[in-house]
């Protein structure tokens, strides 16, 4: 494994058993995080974007319904081999995670001080006093007013983004290598999303940790993130630096999203560009290439075989027959 890399997955396989069988929501996933990295994950709902950051904690129950397989490599040691009494360890003190919805995520009914302080006590082994002390400074941190007003507070009366701040702290509590952000926007006005996404591009730069970003938002990805990877139903379809994603899109797929995106000085009187058809469901999937239904480009070949995914540069990978061929999409 590279020294620089914080995080390193390889050919996740995340499988669930269902009513119709067993479905694959993850399939062969594989990239890596650096130390000081922000990634962005994009793609559609459905795409397995969550799954893959889920997966990567082990959240989901391997007893009934999930199974993994592949490599899951953080500093080197593989998170599919470890106990769940192990992940506990883990989770919150190496890896935090940020979810889309910081009401339902934290607990209505213990005050926001608790809150941070809990995995400050189980982790770091932090009697009351200096737990609370470090709370406050995470809440400093994370730019809330009045932190000593904050901690004995409950959720419901902050506002979104003082929640979304709060699970920020919660997250950064610990001073975890990788932190998972998980539309960490999701649901908040425009103003509060930059306040949102500046904190965490700051705290990414100042405290040197690898940042996963998943997010539908590509204008975000563009100022903020360093690599992209694009997944559509569970697999990489692409994968490259910012610029190159934005300037050369090489995957129908990627170039379709940024054509979805609003232009300031385009016709109004113009229909907004959209990729025909929805992502199948996962007990529908595609024989071949599984964007192909969609492609305005696809071939017989790409409706049959499933292409791998191939480096096309030093730093652009692309899952498609024909995109060298193709050579630049025009945006």
């Amino acid at each position: 494994m590279d020294e620089s890399n914080i995080l390193e997955v390889k050919d996740l396989l995340t499988t669930f058993r269902t009513e119709r069988g067993l479905m694959k929501a993850v399939d062969g996933v594989s990239f890596q995080v650096k130390k000081g990295e922000i990634l962005g994950v994009v793609g559609e709902s459905g795409c397995g974007k969550s799954v893959t950051s889920q997966s990567i904690m082990r959240l989901y129950d391997e007893k009934r319904t999930a199974r993994y397989s592949g490599e899951i490599l953080l500093n080197g040691d593989n998170l599919l081999k470890k106990t769940e009494k192990e992940m506990r360890e883990i989770r919150g003190r190496d890896v935090a995670m940020v979810f889309q919805d910081a009401l339902s995520s934290l607990n209505p009914g213990i005050k926001i001080g608790e809150q941070i302080m809990e995995p400050l006590r189980i982790h770091q082994h932090m009697k009351k006093k200096e737990a609370r002390e470090r709370a406050l400074e995470m809440l400093r941190l994370v730019g809330i007013p009045a932190p000593e007003d904050r901690l004995e507070q409950y959720p419901h009366e902050l506002s979104g983004g003082m929640r979304q701040r709060v699970m920020i702290a919660i997250a950064l509590a610990c001073q975890p290598k990788l932190l998972i952000a998980d539309e960490p926007t999701t649901a908040l006005d425009v103003t509060i999303q930059a306040q949102i996404m500046d904190l965490i591009v700051e705290l990414n730069q100042s405290l040197s940790m690898g940042v996963i970003l998943i997010t539908h938002d590509l204008a975000v990805v563009a100022e903020t993130c360093s690599r992209v990877v694009v997944m559509y139903l569970g697999q990489i379809v692409e994968e490259a630096d910012v610029n190159d994603l934005f300037d050369n899109p090489m995957h129908p797929y990627t170039n379709g999203l940024i054509q979805s995106i609003p232009k300031l000085n385009g016709n109004r009187k113009e229909h907004l560009y959209t990729i025909e058809g929805m992502v199948p469901l996962l007990n529908q999937i595609p024989k071949g290439c599984r964007f192909a239904p969609r492609c305005p480009y696809a071939t017989e070949l790409c409706r049959n075989k499933m292409p791998e995914l191939e480096m096309i540069s030093d730093t652009q990978k692309v899952r498609c027959f024909y995109a060298a061929e193709r050579g630049e999409m025009s945006v």
